[in-house]
């Protein structure tokens, strides 16, 4: 046992980012994890999505595996554990959506182990392996998910039937964010976000904001700086519009 100071310089960074199909979550993982590192050879992208990822190569040399049906957790764990030893700094997940309801995810683990509820006793702890992989990995981590429209059936003023956007919700297990040191939601097409839930400090309260390198940066600063989060703030977030 050993007592000592804690330091922002031993946090690893686990970022969210989840969003509708063509939102700009690939993109914005990119921006934000050159602004970590400013290297993008020590950068890598596990790819569930056909290799999209390759489309913004352009950008920088950034390493990509390319990840393939069953998306079981551990698929996924043995895929960080190698981007580790590779001696990346930042591994982008990109989706995990499917390690729960992709081919050979949870959702499909659970309904071949019968599909009953007493069943996920086999599953859940799978999916908890996954998280603890991802908690205690040697490299920043982030994780784009996927959100889908959700919709309800309600009366309008007339009295008739109609069907109302409800929100979005993230295509993974509930409770993904509260995992995370940071979560932001994409809003739209043209890259806005939100912070849903950040235990930095430095976006509470913001303005919607697009992602970039300098989001990225004033993270690395954050995390390099000690308790100065007066210095921090006035680093830039991103590209308020």
């Amino acid at each position: 046992m050993e007592l000592k100071k804690a330091t922002k310089k031993e946090i690893k960074l686990r970022i969210g980012l989840s969003g509708a199909s063509g939102f700009g979550k690939t993109y914005s993982a990119l921006l934000l994890a050159y602004g970590i590192t400013n290297d993008w050879t020590k950068i890598v992208v596990i790819d569930t999505e056909n290799g999209s990822s390759s489309l913004y190569s352009n950008l920088g040399d950034f390493n990509v595996m390319k990840l393939n049906a069953p998306y079981s957790p551990q698929n996924y764990i043995d895929a960080i554990k190698y981007c580790e030893k590779a001696s990346m700094e930042v591994i982008i997940i990109d989706t995990i959506t499917p390690e729960w309801k992709g081919s050979g995810g949870c959702l499909d683990l659970h309904r071949k182990a019968g599909g009953k509820f007493q069943d996920w006793h086999k599953i859940s702890p799978l999916h908890d392996l996954f998280i603890d992989t991802i908690q205690k990995s040697t490299c920043q981590v982030i994780t784009t998910v996927r959100r889908k429209q959700e919709y309800v059936i309600d009366k309008n003023q007339q009295g008739r039937l109609e069907v109302k956007k409800f929100g979005t919700k993230e295509e993974t297990r509930n409770g993904w964010e509260y995992e995370m040191t940071l979560n932001f939601e994409l809003i739209n097409e043209q890259h806005f976000v939100k912070a849903t839930k950040d235990r930095t400090g430095l976006f509470q309260n913001k303005p919607e904001f697009i992602i970039n390198s300098a989001t990225g940066r004033k993270l690395k600063y954050w995390m390099d700086t000690g308790k100065d989060l007066a210095k921090v703030l006035t680093q830039p977030i991103g590209n308020t519009g």
